[in-house]
C-alpha cells in the first residue's frame, strides 16, 4: 500500500493547503484529494513541483508498506 505524507511534510514546512495549492498551481479540491489519500494517481510533473516547492525528496511524500493481502490494481498493459 501507498502511504501519503504530504500532511507531514506540510506540517514540517509550516505550510497550509491552500497557500501550497497556490504555489504549485493546483486546485483546493485536488490538492485536498491528494494530502487525504483519496486520489488514484499523481502526476510526474506534480509531485516534482510539490518536491520543489516543499524543498523534499518524492520518498517523503509516498511510502510502500507491505500489507499482507494487499492487492494492487495497476494494470500495465499487457493483456494475457
Amino acid at each position: 500500500m501507498i502511504i501519503i505524507n504530504l500532511d507531514v511534510m506540510m506540517a514540517k514546512r509550516k505550510i497550509g493547503l491552500s497557500e501550497l495549492a497556490a504555489r504549485v498551481d493546483l486546485t483546493l479540491a485536488n490538492l485536498s484529494i491528494l494530502k487525504n489519500a483519496k486520489g488514484k494517481a499523481i502526476r510526474f510533473s506534480t509531485l516534482n513541483r510539490l518536491c520543489k516547492e516543499l524543498e523534499c525528496q518524492p520518498g517523503d511524500i509516498l511510502e510502500y508498506k507491505y500489507a499482507e493481502g494487499d492487492d494492487c490494481d495497476y494494470d500495465d498493459g499487457n493483456q494475457e
